[in-house]
């Protein structure tokens, strides 16, 4: 079922996808269309005009302009810029060009320079004379510019709503991911509450009776793992409240309870007992589940020997665990991948251990974690780094 969903949300994003590409390239189109033939019409309106002034042309002094056809025709009911000359380029007649433009010899060069790029000038031939003509300079109306980018206006919006719908799907997917989560963590530690009261009274019963207390109170040291396991499970998707700790006494916790429950061939080295003390405000149930959850996965890497050094160290500003083993290592493709739920090179497991690590380090504790150095055959370093506290 649940790749069937997949399929159908990909669909559903690739038909909204398409949509969009069509509506946008239909837009473009018709926009298009209409910007040419709205062009074609200003060109020809400029003709007429052309035409109008060599008809009603009639003293050599140029009257013409003075007549109330051409003046009308030259209004500023129009919305065209044009700018007309003379044969010299004495200007003649201006509408939408600033006055500041004509007054100054190189603005008007470059504005008759922009206006020719835009539409062929179109010479007024006097009939009494081939010497003495005008020449009119024209632009392209607001109303066109603005349809030329209208089509890109709206291919923006489109897909502006498109990564928003995108965007929404998403935060839903990732939002019912987050409650099947949480769900799944609650009923987790709702499950386990029972066993372990259960085992609890099992292990007083043992050491009542003829039994090793060494092997009695390693099974009490198990158990009371067990317990922070379901208090760690139960503390998923609740606020957790963060206190100032002592990372090298949190982390040497966790170290030495691994260390007795690894083979034989594979050596646990930590050094934060041997330096100063650091603090960092943790949720220390949460954070002993990350160190664990990364010296597990480098066991799972040296496959039964090899070393594990697990490091402590510190700047002004933040204090640094490292992981590191000498295992198989990790392509350098992959080194994000393996924080994604689901992603496991392990023929077993499901792909979490790593993603909640992350999810513990950055969301609850304002942190960070990242594989800082793998190569595949030599082993990797897994940092986790956070703010510290100075008392």
């Amino acid at each position: 079922m649940k790749w069937r969903r997949d399929i159908f949300s990909f669909r559903n994003r690739m038909l909204l996808i398409a949509v969009g590409i069509l509506l946008g390239t239909l837009s473009l189109l018709y926009t298009n269309n209409m910007a040419r033939r709205l062009r074609e019409k200003e060109q020809h309106d400029v003709s007429l005009w052309a035409h109008a002034m060599e008809r009603v042309n009639r003293d050599v002094m140029g009257g013409a302009m003075e007549d109330p056809l051409v003046a009308d025709i030259m209004s500023n009911g129009n919305n065209i810029p044009f700018i007309m000359t003379n044969e010299n380029l004495e200007v003649i007649r201006y509408h939408l060009i600033p006055e500041e433009v004509i007054d100054h010899p190189d603005r008007l060069r470059r504005a008759i320079e922009r206006l020719t790029a835009e539409n062929t000038p179109i010479p007024v031939q006097f009939w009494w004379s081939k010497n003495h003509y005008h020449i009119i300079f024209y632009g392209r109306s607001a109303l066109l510019k603005s349809l030329y980018y209208f089509p890109y206006v709206q291919l923006l919006v489109i897909t502006a709503f498109i990564l928003l719908g995108f965007v929404a799907f998403r935060s839903a997917k990732h939002d019912e991911q987050n409650r099947v989560w949480i769900g799944l963590a609650k009923e987790t530690a709702h499950q386990l509450g029972t066993p372990t009261s259960s085992l609890l009274g099992w292990v007083e019963y043992l050491r009542a009776q003829e039994v090793d207390p060494d092997a009695v109170n390693e099974m009490q040291k198990d158990l009371a793992h067990l317990m922070k396991i379901v208090d760690r499970f139960s503390k998923i998707g609740s606020e957790t409240p963060l206190t100032p700790a002592n990372i090298n006494e949190v982390v040497g916790e966790s170290v030495m309870y691994f260390r007795k429950r690894i083979p034989r061939n594979v050596t646990l080295d930590y050094n934060g007992l041997a330096i100063a003390p650091v603090r960092a405000s943790i949720n220390t149930a949460l954070f002993e589940w990350v160190v664990e959850n990364l010296m597990k996965n480098s066991l799972d890497a040296l496959q039964g020997h090899g070393a594990i050094d697990v490091h402590i160290s510190s700047d002004d500003k933040h204090v640094m665990v490292d992981v590191k083993d000498t295992g198989k290592g990790i392509p350098k493709g992959n080194w994000k991948r393996i924080f994604e739920p689901g992603f496991t090179t392990k023929t077993r497991g499901w792909g979490l251990g790593l993603s909640l690590s992350r999810r513990i380090v950055e969301e609850y504790h304002d942190g960070r974690i990242a594989v800082v150095d793998s190569e595949i055959g030599k082993g990797t370093t897994i940092r986790i780094t956070l703010k510290r506290l100075f008392d």
